[in-house]
């Protein structure tokens, strides 16, 4: 049988990275999906450092049982995980008070859209690394591409798999340096195929779901572009040009935090502003006040502003209002739940705004 290619890798550092000197230098390493190598390449530059004589610990390391994760980890230096006991289930979460006591050189952190134990000083991973990097510790990380909070409908649409556990775009955006670990599909694969990566009662169900050619062929090309469209949003900037504007609006529906996502895609590619926008009904259910609640932290979560606005009567004029006070460039809507009847009596909404203004591209999504 042929041997499986080997992990490559693409590095790509931030403009001006090396001038931070009190915040420890951050490196992620990304890639498409589980088993692409990840971990092993993080694990294998802690081993370089600590041979060149620098002070390396791993933090937290999630092999999986995975024997190629296991065997790359052999003989480094492990900081002990901090004990929280659950429901009668002992759990190891990273020990953040204990490394910044130690202060080692650099630490790896693997899995940063990791959800903390209840009881854990943070609720995410991420914001642990925050905490070192603040403190003067270089890390090492690992993420998938599907955790990323702006591609979870694209993911989710791709593969039929709704990712979970998530992360804000913004953590990526935060790196001194990228590394994209890439692995062909069919390589992937065979990898699979081999049990390098699940156990064999997940083997066949995962190569006929989530790791077929084609999930695994758009995940690559997602992932890369988020890579290289991360680095691009530090380059320099050039001659300075109209200010981008995203105005998405969105209703306290399903659909929100679809749109939400789709106009902090828009956003993130034109390097402009992103602001959601919903009106405040009249009477408001516990479900849609929940609704708003995760908008507004989905919204949050994309660096972006959640707007709240008031309507005596149609919603149309006001949303026409809001998008001509801030200068909006870009409107996303959602394909209207309105029956005819109400159309009638009340206006369409997308027809108004694409009456009554001027120089601003609207995109309509479809609710399917």
């Amino acid at each position: 049988m042929t041997e499986a290619r080997q992990p490559e890798r693409l590095s790509l550092s931030r403009p001006g990275g090396e001038a931070r000197r009190t915040r420890g230098v951050y490196k992620i390493f990304v890639g498409m999906a589980a088993g692409v190598g990840k971990t092993t390449r993080a694990l294998n530059e802690l081993r370089e450092r600590l041979e060149r004589g620098e002070d390396a610990l791993i933090g937290v390391l999630e092999t999986h049982g995975r024997r190629g994760t296991v065997q790359a980890a052999e003989g480094l230096p492990v900081f002990p995980r901090r004990v929280l006991a659950h429901g009668g289930v002992t759990l190891g979460e990273l020990d953040v008070d204990g490394l910044i006591a130690r202060r080692p050189g650099v630490v790896l952190v693997d899995e940063l859209a990791h959800t903390n134990a209840p009881g854990s000083p943070r609720e995410k991973r991420w914001q642990d690394v925050e905490t070192l990097l603040d403190a003067g510790i270089d890390v090492l990380s690992t993420v998938n591409v599907q955790h990323l909070e702006s591609l979870n409908d694209t993911v989710a649409r791709l593969t039929g798999v709704r990712v979970r556990e998530r992360l804000p775009d913004a953590v990526l955006h935060g790196a001194d340096e990228l590394v994209f670990v890439d692995l062909p599909p069919d390589d992937l694969r065979a990898r699979l195929r081999a049990g390098h990566i699940y156990g064999p009662e997940k083997i066949e169900q995962s190569l006929t779901n989530f790791f077929t050619v084609a999930n695994l062929t758009a995940l690559r090309e997602i992932a890369l572009r988020q890579v290289a469209n991360a680095v691009e949003m530090d380059a320099p900037e050039g001659q300075p040009g109209v200010q981008e504007r995203v105005v998405v609006a969105i209703a306290a529906e399903e659909t929100g935090s679809r749109l939400i996502r789709r106009g902090g895609q828009l956003a993130e590619r034109l390097h402009g502003e992103l602001h959601v926008v919903t009106i405040r009904p009249a009477r408001l259910s516990a479900e849609q006040s929940r609704m708003l609640g995760t908008f507004r932290a989905i919204t949050a979560a994309l660096g972006g502003q959640f707007h709240v606005l008031d309507a005596q009567g149609s919603v149309a004029p006001v949303l026409v209002r809001f998008v001509q006070e801030i200068h909006a460039t870009q409107v996303v809507m959602g394909e209207t739940s309105r029956s005819r009847l109400t159309e009638f009596l009340r206006g369409d909404i997308i027809k108004t705004v694409l009456r009554e203004t001027r120089n601003v591209d609207v995109y309509v999504i479809s609710r399917d």
